[in-house]
């Protein structure tokens, strides 16, 4: 869940007022997401949670420094990503982003597709079923769920641009800036992280509901 923020003129002053108030709401806001990303470059979750304890330091001392030239949450990222690659390039863990490309295994199983020699190549076999809605505040709670434990089974770099993109609401350009990659491996780290999420729906309404409906 999306934690609502005062804008960024009133976070910059708060942070830089030293005002307990507005630190508190933006390590509820924004930890999760920050470790995520953290822990794609280190070896161990106690290092991703010092790098960002290290992010949030340097955040509070180079506040007054901040410009506003991009959002204050970008500009932290940044911070976070540069102490995170410090971090792990140390431990010797990194796998640069860069090397990513898009001719990994299909996202989704070749196999519901039809083939070339169909009248219709490429077209689903058969077309994914419409699912229930989730008006019910229970079976809201447990798509939720599924949807948190399928993000964690995720690949680190599928699990945090799909974090940043979908959860954060960053934009791709803002994505690619903070993980210099581009943007063609953004497009393919974000659509197979979704293609996993939809597939552990696909799971859950097929064992839950007998299939969707």
């Amino acid at each position: 869940m999306v934690v609502a923020l005062p804008p960024d003129d009133v976070l910059v002053a708060g942070l830089r007022a030293g005002d307990e108030d507005v630190f508190a709401r933006l390590l509820d806001g924004w930890s999760s997401s920050m470790l995520r990303l953290a822990r794609t470059f280190v070896s161990t979750n106690a290092s991703a949670e010092e790098v960002v304890q290290d992010t949030w330091l340097a955040v509070f001392q180079g506040v007054s420094r901040f410009e506003g030239r991009s959002s204050l949450k970008t500009w932290v990222y940044r911070i976070l990503v540069h102490t995170a690659r410090k971090r792990g390039a140390r431990e010797q863990r990194t796998v640069p982003w860069t090397s990513l490309t898009a001719e990994d295994e299909p996202a989704v199983d070749p196999g519901r597709f039809r083939g070339r020699d169909d009248p219709y190549p490429g077209g689903w076999l058969v077309f994914p079923q419409t699912w229930p809605n989730t008006e019910s505040e229970v079976l809201a709670r447990e798509v939720r769920s599924v949807v948190a434990a399928a993000l964690d089974l995720l690949p680190a770099r599928q699990q945090v641009v799909l974090t940043l993109r979908d959860i954060d609401g960053q934009s791709a350009d803002e994505v690619c800036s903070l993980l210099e990659i581009s943007s063609a491996n953004q497009r393919v780290l974000l659509h197979r992280a979704r293609a996993a999420v939809r597939s552990h729906l696909e799971q859950y309404y097929e064992a839950t509901a007998g299939g969707p409906s």
